[in-house]
């Protein structure tokens, strides 16, 4: 479980590694500072590239976009993408520097739409004592052996559960079983809620909320933005609603899940609501990260039979 929590913000990097530079290095195009940025084009007003880079990434080959523009401006190039003019680095050496300059010369950003779905309250953007309370806080727990057992059961569970449903008559995705399994597994261990009518519930309003996160930064009735709006709101209501049964159960010497963990800080900072959006916001990873690390062990595991016995007798013998 350690590998979701790094891999947090996979799924929003889609193809390469994005970087909005807030600080030393700035996309206001004033003619004087024409001639210090890379070569690219910001697309159409306000939509800029963005309709080209989601549509790629529908589609078998998502890194045509960046292929493309690499081709024609090299590894690094300006675009225009969900409401942001952008700088996108495809160059290994270039996202090395940034991401080792300790946020002293880069500012890291995420797209409007983001932050808006995300809150104020996200760990993605808050920062200062509270980004490190809390992170302290959650990271702990997740090292701890309690968890480590707690999932181990809960994932040979679901994993038998799902295999009864197969049938040798039809194909089985795999990515598809991997990302409801790890969903189950994350849901369990952040509220302790187990697979029923209320875990589905929760799971539709999470894709709705999830299909928004790379829109266009419009909230209006009918827009995907909006609409991803309106499913958190009602995730929230189905968290909250565990937060306050908690809150009148009293703290619990040993958590038993990320909510008795934040309920069991006494900093008064910790509100429901700030509880609530984090908790929404970890369960991302187990949209696409997870799932597709499972699907990619599931299948270069099944084309080399020596490693799948090494990690057979290695499992075994734990």
């Amino acid at each position: 479980m350690d590998t979701t929590w790094i891999l947090f913000v996979t799924p929003i990097l889609l193809c390469t590694l994005i970087f909005y530079c807030r600080n030393k290095l700035s996309l206001k195009l004033k003619s004087k500072h024409r001639n210090q940025l890379p070569l690219g084009t910001l697309g159409l007003p306000f939509i800029g590239e963005t309709i080209e880079f989601v549509s790629c990434a529908y589609t078998d080959r998502p890194e045509s976009f960046m292929n493309k523009r690499r081709a024609m401006y090299g590894k690094v190039f300006k675009s225009h993408i969900f409401g942001s003019p952008t700088i996108v680095s495809t160059d290994a050496d270039v996202n090395k520097f940034i991401l080792q300059s300790d946020a002293k010369l880069f500012v890291p950003s995420y797209p409007k739409s983001l932050m808006k779905l995300m809150g104020e309250s996200s760990i993605l953007l808050i920062n200062g004592t509270l980004q490190r309370r809390i992170h302290g806080l959650i990271g702990a727990f997740f090292k701890s052996q309690q968890l480590k057992i707690q999932i181990t059961t809960d994932m040979e569970k679901y994993v038998q559960e799902s295999m009864a449903n197969w049938k040798e008559d039809q194909p089985i995705y795999i990515q598809d079983e991997t990302k409801k399994i790890a969903f189950y597994v994350l849901v369990k261990a952040l509220i302790s809620l187990d697979p029923g009518e209320e875990m589905e519930l929760l799971k539709k309003h999470f894709q709705e909320f999830i299909s928004g996160l790379m829109s266009l930064p419009i909230n209006l009735p009918g827009t995907k933005l909006y609409q991803s709006l309106q499913a958190k709101r009602k995730m929230a209501k189905l968290v909250r609603k565990t937060i306050e049964a908690r809150r009148n159960k009293g703290i619990t010497e040993v958590p038993k899940d990320v909510v008795d963990v934040l309920l069991n800080d006494t900093s008064e900072r910790l509100t429901d609501d700030l509880i609530a959006d984090n908790i929404i916001d970890m369960m991302i990873p187990g949209e696409d990260s997870v799932p597709v690390l499972m699907t990619l062990a599931t299948k270069y595991l099944s084309e080399c039979p020596a490693a799948l016995q090494q990690l057979t007798v290695r499992h075994v013998s734990m």
